[in-house]
C-alpha cells in the first residue's frame, strides 16, 4: 500500500500540470472559502443532529464569521444520499419531528459541535471535554476527558474536534466568546486522560498517522488574523513540533482539509480568487508535498480523494464542457464550479433549501409557520437598475392577516461570494410568533446564484447589490408585506455598506435599522494596508490607493462617504472594542458624522421634527460576532419594537423560552 501511493504521487505530480495550460485559457470568476461552524440543537438530556459529525472548519476570510463551506464532498456524498428509499428518508424525519413534539420548548438551546470516531461521540458537556459511547450517547453516562477551566478562560467552549485514527490522543479548538483567539488541546487518551499539549493561536488542524503508527498533528497558526504557517507535532516519547511551511505572500493564508476518506491531508493555499493546493501523503506524512496545480490568478480548485483517484473542483471551463467523472489518478476528474452549484441547486441541496429542510425541522411541528420562497420562479423581485431577478426568502406566520399592518425585518449580506446566512436563530422565531414578517434578500455580490452573481456585485459593480437591495423592499411593499413605517433593516459585517447605503439614498424606505459590526468606512479601509484583512480584500472592494477608477467608485457608495443633511431612520449599532476585522475607529468615524448631518436637518425641519435615534453599543472584548450574547439580541429587539411603536408586553417572555438567561 505504501509503495502504491508513493507511485500514485509520483504519477500525480507529473500528470497534473497539463491543468493549469488549459486554466489559463479561460474566463475567469471568482468565488471564496470561509468558515463554517456547526451546531447542533440540544435537547435537555437528549442530543439530537448527529448528522453535523466531521465537518471541516475552514479558516476565515473575509469581514464576516459565519458563511457557506462550499466543497465538493456534499457532491460526493450526495449519489449515496439520494439512493436512499424516499420512506426511509420520512421515517427518519416523522422519528425526529416526534422527539421534537413531546420536549418543552423552553428546553432548546445551542451549544457547540461533536464529532462521532470509532465506538465513540466527543462533545462539550459544561465546561469539560467528554466522550460516551455511541449507544450511550443520549444519556449522561460519559467520560471527562479534560476540564476547560484548567486553560484559566472567561467562559470557553469547544467549536472544533479532532480524533487521531485510532484514538490514542483527541485535539480540540478552544476560545471565548469575546475573542477570536484560539488554542488547540491535545489529550491522552488512557484511564486518566491527561493534556499533552496546548497550542495557541491555531485556526484549522488534522490528524494523520506516519509509517511508524505514530500520530502526527498539522495544524496552521493565525496571526493578526493572517493564516500564514503550518506546523506538524507529535507526542509522547517522540515529542517534536516543527514548522512545516510559511506562506510569503500576505494576500494569501492557510487552511487544511483531511479528504473525506482520510487518505490524504490537503494543504489550501487561498487568496480571495486564487487557490493552490499541494497534497499531503495520510501514510507518509514526512514526505515532501505534492503540488497539484502551482496558482494561476484567478483559478480557484479544490480536490477530493476516493478510491485512489482524485476530484477536482474548479471554477474554469463552460458550465457544459466538464462534467464530474471517476477516472484514474493521472487524469483528475474536473467539474466546473458553475455546473456544480446548479446541480446543487437542481437537487435541492442549495443553501435555500437547507434552510427549509433544517428550520422547519424544528418549525413544523407546532404548524405556524408559512414558508414563501420568492426567487428561482417567475415571480422573482427585479432590480430597479438593470431587470435582473433577485431572489428573496420570506418567514411569516400561516394565519397572518392583513400582512401590511405588520412588521417587517428585512436582512441583507451581499459580499463575498457568500451566502446570506439563514440558519435557525430564537430571537427570529420570537419574532415570528409575535407577527413579524421576515425577508432575507439575496442581492448581487452573494453566491447564491453561482459565480458570476458575486462577480456582478463585487470591485466596480458594488453598486449592483445597493439597486438590488432597494428593489426587494420597495416590491415586499407593493405585494403587501408591511409598509415602510414598520420596515426594519438589519446586517452584519460587510452586509453594513448595503444597508449603510440605503440609508443614504433611499432613507423613506425604513423606520429603524439595526447593524452589528458594520463594516462602514469602506474607503479608509480600504486604503489603509497596516490593517490585517486589507491586503486580502483589495480583489473585493478595489484599491483606492493605486486605482483612481476604484477610489471614485468607492466614494460613490461608501457609507461614511456619502452621509448628509436628511432624515435617517433610526440606528442601533452594535460594535466591538477590539474587533480586528473591522475597526472600531471607522464605526465611530460614521456614528459622529450622521449625527452631525440629522442634528444640520433638524435645524430646519419644524418644531415637531421627531428626531432619530442613533445609538452606539460598544462591547467588550475583541471577537467579530458575538451571536449568542443575550445582552445584544434584547438591546436589538427592545430598539425595534420602540422604533416601531410595538406592543412588546410578551415577545421578552417568549425570548426567555429559548435562550438561558
Amino acid at each position: 500500500m505504501q509503495q502504491k501511493s508513493k507511485l500514485f504521487l509520483q504519477a500525480l505530480k507529473y500528470s497534473i500540470p497539463h491543468l493549469g495550460k488549459c486554466m489559463q485559457k479561460e474566463h475567469l470568476n471568482h468565488c471564496n472559502f470561509a468558515d463554517r461552524y456547526y451546531h447542533r440543537i440540544k435537547l435537555k438530556k437528549y442530543h439530537l443532529t448527529k448528522c453535523l459529525q466531521n465537518k471541516p472548519s475552514i479558516s476565515e476570510l473575509a469581514r464576516n464569521i459565519p458563511s457557506r463551506n462550499f466543497s465538493c464532498k456534499n457532491f460526493l456524498s450526495s449519489k449515496q444520499e439520494n439512493e436512499k428509499p424516499l420512506s426511509e428518508n420520512m421515517d427518519a424525519f416523522e422519528k425526529v419531528r416526534a422527539k421534537l413534539e413531546t420536549q418543552p420548548q423552553e428546553e432548546y438551546e445551542i451549544i457547540n459541535a461533536e464529532i462521532k470516531h470509532g465506538g465513540f461521540v466527543y462533545y462539550q458537556e459544561g465546561c469539560c471535554l467528554v466522550r460516551s459511547k455511541d449507544e450511550e450517547a443520549d444519556n449522561d453516562n460519559y467520560e471527562v476527558l479534560f476540564n476547560l477551566e484548567e486553560l484559566k478562560l472567561e467562559q470557553p467552549f469547544i467549536d472544533c474536534i479532532r480524533v487521531a485514527p485510532d484514538e490514542k490522543y483527541v485535539a480540540a479548538k478552544i476560545r471565548t466568546e469575546d475573542s477570536e483567539a484560539s488554542t488547540c488541546i491535545v489529550v491522552k487518551l488512557s484511564d486518566q486522560p491527561v493534556m499533552e499539549a496546548s497550542f495557541p493561536n491555531v485556526s484549522s488542524f488534522e490528524w494523520v498517522k506516519d509509517e511508524e503508527d505514530e500520530d502526527v498533528l498539522f495544524y496552521t497558526f493565525q496571526r493578526n488574523l493572517r493564516c500564514h504557517d503550518v506546523y506538524r507535532a507529535t507526542f509522547g516519547d517522540n515529542k517534536r513540533n516543527e514548522r512545516f511551511y510559511t506562506e510569503k505572500d500576505p494576500s494569501f493564508f492557510v487552511f487544511l482539509y483531511l479528504t473525506k476518506d482520510s487518505r490524504f491531508l490537503t494543504m489550501n493555499i487561498m487568496s480571495k480568487t486564487t487557490s493552490e493546493v499541494w497534497l499531503i501523503d495520510g501514510l507518509s506524512p514526512w514526505d515532501p508535498p505534492v503540488l497539484i496545480q502551482k496558482r494561476i490568478h484567478g483559478v480557484l480548485y479544490y480536490v477530493e480523494h476516493r478510491d485512489d483517484e482524485l476530484y477536482i473542483l474548479t471554477n474554469v471551463g463552460e458550465p457544459t464542457e466538464f462534467k464530474l467523472m471517476r477516472t484514474a489518478a493521472d487524469t483528475p476528474a474536473i467539474m466546473n464550479w458553475d455546473l456544480f452549484f446548479t446541480m446543487k441547486r437542481n437537487t435541492k441541496v442549495v443553501d435555500l433549501d437547507m434552510f427549509k429542510d433544517h428550520c422547519v425541522l424544528f418549525l413544523k411541528h407546532s404548524n405556524l409557520l408559512y414558508v414563501n420562497v420568492i426567487g428561482l420562479a417567475d415571480d422573482s423581485v427585479r432590480s430597479l437598475k438593470d431587470g435582473k431577478l433577485v431572489p428573496m426568502t420570506v418567514f411569516h406566520k400561516t394565519d397572518s392577516e392583513d400582512l401590511q399592518k405588520k412588521p417587517l425585518l428585512v436582512q441583507v449580506y451581499g459580499a463575498y461570494g457568500m451566502d446570506l446566512k439563514m440558519n435557525f436563530r430564537p430571537e427570529r422565531r420570537v419574532l415570528v410568533d409575535d407577527g413579524w414578517i421576515l425577508a432575507y434578500c439575496h442581492v448581487r455580490g452573494g453566491g447564491e446564484l453561482g459565480l458570476q452573481w458575486h462577480a456582478d456585485g463585487r470591485l466596480t459593480k458594488k453598486l449592483n447589490g445597493l439597486a438590488d437591495l432597494e428593489a426587494c423592499i420597495k416590491t415586499l411593499h407593493d405585494q403587501g408585506f408591511s409598509q415602510p413605517s414598520l420596515t426594519a433593516l438589519t446586517a452584519f459585517s460587510a452586509g453594513g455598506v448595503l444597508v449603510g447605503a440605503l440609508c443614504n439614498s433611499s432613507p423613506e424606505l425604513l423606520r429603524a435599522v439595526t447593524l452589528e459590526a458594520p463594516f462602514l468606512d469602506v474607503l479608509n479601509t480600504m486604503m489603509d494596508t497596516t490593517l490585517p484583512l486589507t491586503l486580502e480584500e483589495l480583489e473585493e472592494w478595489g484599491n483606492p490607493s493605486s486605482d483612481e477608477n476604484h477610489k471614485n467608485y468607492i466614494k460613490r457608495y461608501c457609507p461614511c462617504q456619502n452621509i448628509k443633511p436628511q432624515h435617517y431612520p433610526s440606528i442601533h449599532i452594535t460594535a466591538y472594542e477590539n474587533d480586528e476585522r473591522v475597526p472600531l475607529k471607522g464605526i465611530i468615524n460614521y456614528t459622529e458624522k450622521l449625527k452631525e448631518a440629522i442634528a444640520e436637518h433638524a435645524k430646519d425641519s419644524g418644531e415637531g421634527y421627531q428626531v432619530p435615534n442613533i445609538i452606539l453599543d460598544i462591547q467588550p472584548g475583541g471577537n467579530h460576532v458575538i451571536e449568542d450574547s443575550h445582552k445584544k439580541i434584547t438591546a436589538q429587539i427592545k430598539f425595534l419594537y420602540e422604533e416601531l411603536g410595538l406592543d412588546s408586553t410578551s415577545v421578552f417572555d417568549n425570548l426567555k423560552k429559548y435562550l438561558k438567561f
